[in-house]
């Protein structure tokens, strides 16, 4: 299994970026994916995640900012990013929770996508 995300880049305060992230391979049920990020010198916090009916949760330093979406057929989820602030700026990181083909259940990450909010 693989998850390859893109989007990331160079956006003024105030802009917006949309994330996305593809997970490949043998995949038999995806329970839930979500968007983390990681600020130079800072833990990984978790952004925001979805469920696979839908059910999403944020965190509350991107509330009414962010908004996370899924495509369930492409094992895909989104993270639409908008009134970007520089305290934004990380390296952002899909997971996905997957059970495989083998039966198997664990999460994955994505290699992550660097944004960069100038102020």
């Amino acid at each position: 299994v693989q998850l390859q995300a893109s989007g990331g880049g160079l956006v003024q305060a105030g802009g917006s970026l949309r994330l996305s992230c593809a997970a490949s391979g043998s995949i038999f049920r995806n329970i839930g994916m979500a968007w983390y990020r990681q600020a130079p010198e800072k833990e990984r916090e978790l952004v925001a995640s979805i469920t696979g009916l839908g059910r999403t949760n944020y965190a509350d330093s991107v509330k009414g900012r962010f908004t996370i979406s899924r495509d369930n057929a492409k094992n895909s989820v989104y993270l639409q990013m908008n009134a970007l602030k520089s305290e934004d700026t990380a390296v952002y990181y899909c997971n996905a929770d997957l059970i495989t083909d083998m039966g198997r259940r664990r999460g994955y990450w994505g290699q992550g996508t660097l944004v960069t909010v100038s102020s």
